[in-house]
């Protein structure tokens, strides 16, 4: 499917009814299915509220578009996705909300740490998550694969620490480093990949745009991609159906 077909199919929704499972046991699982024209499946599942860092603390809600990234901190293709779907994103303002997951890839070395990291600093301060994967993203080669080839996980997650107190100021150092040891981030960490899983994430960067996936996993979308996404979306709030969380 194309991007193109995906947003004429996605834009023009009308009457979308979710069907919820298990609700006696306290579970909300919401199976969604639409088929296009040429006959391929999209099931999508919902996503705890726990999991994600929102982007400028926009959440999802009914009449905006909502857009899931999984993201893994030192991927290529991640890293060049971002440029695009921000300035989308501000271009868009308060019409469009962004939730981004953590989905640290296990061929990546330092994935799942950096991963950890994000979700540590979101913890401390959520307005310094952005800040810290962009410093991520600009600096993948420090932590990319042979970068940290002959180094110890402690010499890792040690560097991981000084380069997030560099980021966000020394202030955070102790907070930072006590999370590495803390079993909750680790926790969230895993849960964040889980939930991709669950979803069908199967690389990155990958996207979901009002709970559907968009075409071309793995790859970036420039900005004119994402214009011709959004654009009839956006044009058609008051009748698109968004899941929210």
């Amino acid at each position: 499917m194309t991007v193109e077909k995906f947003a004429a199919a996605l834009s023009g929704i009308v009457g979308l009814k979710e069907r919820t499972v298990g609700e006696e046991d306290g579970a909300l699982i919401d199976q969604l299915f639409f088929n296009d024209p040429d006959g391929f499946m999209i099931c999508q599942s919902t996503i705890p509220q726990q999991d994600g860092f929102w982007y400028g603390e926009k959440r999802a809600e009914e009449g905006k578009v909502f857009i899931e990234a999984f993201f893994d901190p030192v991927c290529p293709d991640s890293r060049d996705s971002w440029p695009p779907l921000k300035k989308a994103l501000n271009q868009y303002g308060s019409r469009v909300t962004l939730v981004v997951h953590t989905f640290p890839l296990p061929y990546h070395d330092n994935a799942f740490a950096t991963s950890r990291a994000l979700h540590i600093v979101n913890n401390l301060n959520t307005n310094a998550t952005y800040h810290l994967l962009e410093a991520f993203f600009e600096q993948q080669d420090q932590f990319y694969n042979k970068a940290t080839f002959n180094l110890s996980r402690a010499a890792v997650v040690d560097q991981i620490v000084k380069f997030a107190t560099k980021a966000l100021g020394n202030s955070y150092r102790s907070a930072i480093e006590s999370g590495f040891t803390d079993t909750k981030t680790d926790h969230a960490t895993r849960v964040g990949f889980k939930f991709g899983c669950l979803k069908g994430v199967y690389g990155t960067p990958f996207f979901f745009v009002n709970g559907f996936p968009l075409p071309n996993a793995g790859s970036a979308l420039n900005y004119i991609g994402w214009r011709k996404v959004l654009d009839p979306l956006v044009t058609k709030q008051g009748k698109t159906w968004v899941h929210t969380l």
